[in-house]
């Protein structure tokens, strides 16, 4: 997911896509502890998503 996407959101879509990263980020975890998880990397782009949303999110309450 690219920062000019995430931008274009306002604060309550921001919040609700934070939500939902972060379970998907919790559920990546849980993979990752059982061996499930056959690629890793997906760990790595969920949690620069998360990033992203949060830089955005207070990019917004500043302004």
């Amino acid at each position: 997911m690219k920062y000019t996407d995430i931008n274009t959101k306002n604060i309550e879509e921001l919040n609700s896509l934070l939500k939902e990263k972060e379970s998907l980020m919790f559920e990546l975890r849980l993979k990752l502890k059982t061996m499930q998880l056959t690629n890793s990397s997906e760990i790595r782009v969920v949690r620069k998503d998360i990033a992203r949303i949060k830089t955005a999110l207070n990019e917004k309450r500043r302004a």
